[in-house]
């Protein structure tokens, strides 16, 4: 069989598996297990594949169509320009959250000073993190994660792009491992339904990162009581919600800080999608 054919034949299997990607997911794969780039596949499109690469192959699109992601099965995934190493220890990053470190870097170059102080509350993977220390290189992060597996996850991207001496990594939940108050707070908290998640999540991204409890906003609201003693006068924060929580969100928000500006970003979908609280009232 070659590249040509196996993309044909994989495509076919992923389509009739219900994929929403398929060529892109047989192409991603299929690079993936040749060690080569998607583009590579139609550079040399007549390559055979050896028995090996087929068998290989095959278990991969099998995993695949039973709903397991992408991203676990080859193990990393981009974000903001940049790669991480992902598997169901953390969840796999959103496009949608990329609008997060937009603002985020937006408001911390509005308050104008080099050495600021920002806060990634449930790092995860890192990707806000690592996203954050990159877009502005004399910044200190402080990534809390209550799941020792997803912060090993973190660790090892916050050594990959090289921003150890500026990301601190730390265990506990929410706002509570803080040291002190930030000048920038950023967090993308479970905000779903679990029960209402289609199986290809459930069966394989962790739970913890997801739950949001009943009605989704369950740690939105904890996360919320803690902001006030978490951001600076003058600082700002910004989080992540899911669709049809925004007027739920604000008043939340506006509960814990009632003299501050509210401002709901929307995302690439048009859809709400990130509350900027602040600048808080000094």
């Amino acid at each position: 069989m070659t590249v040509a054919e196996a993309l044909r034949q994989a495509g076919s299997f992923l389509e009739q598996a219900g994929s929403p990607s398929a060529r892109l997911d047989a192409e991603v794969l299929l690079a993936h297990l040749l060690g080569v780039r998607r583009v590579d596949l139609y550079l040399a499109p007549e390559r055979p594949l050896a028995p090996e690469e087929e068998a290989a192959y095959r278990a991969l699109l099998e995993r695949r169509a039973r709903g397991e992601p992408v991203s676990y099965l080859v193990g990393r995934k981009e974000f903001y320009g940049l790669t991480f190493l992902v598997d169901r220890r953390v969840l796999v990053p959103r496009p949608e959250t990329e609008l997060l470190v937009e603002r985020a870097v937006a408001c911390a170059q509005e308050l104008g000073r080099p050495d600021l102080l920002l806060a990634d509350i449930g790092t995860g993977s890192g990707c806000i993190a690592v996203a954050l220390a990159v877009q502005l290189p004399q910044a200190h992060i402080w990534a809390t994660e209550i799941s020792p597996e997803a912060i090993e996850v973190a660790r090892e991207n916050i050594r990959r792009h090289g921003v150890e001496a500026r990301v601190s990594l730390l265990l506990g939940d929410l706002c509570e491992p803080l040291p002190a108050a930030v000048d920038v707070l950023v967090s993308n908290p479970p905000y779903t339904v679990w029960e209402t998640l289609p199986v290809g999540i459930t069966a394989y991204e962790p739970r913890i990162a997801l739950d949001g409890g009943r009605e989704g906003l369950e740690v939105m609201r904890r996360l919320m009581l803690q902001l006030p003693r978490a951001i600076r006068p003058g600082g700002f924060g910004l989080v992540e919600f899911g669709d049809g929580q925004e007027r739920a969100v604000r008043e939340l928000a506006h509960e814990v800080f009632p003299d501050a500006p509210l401002t709901v970003w929307h995302d690439l979908s048009g859809l709400p999608r990130v509350l900027q609280i602040g600048p808080v009232p000094r």
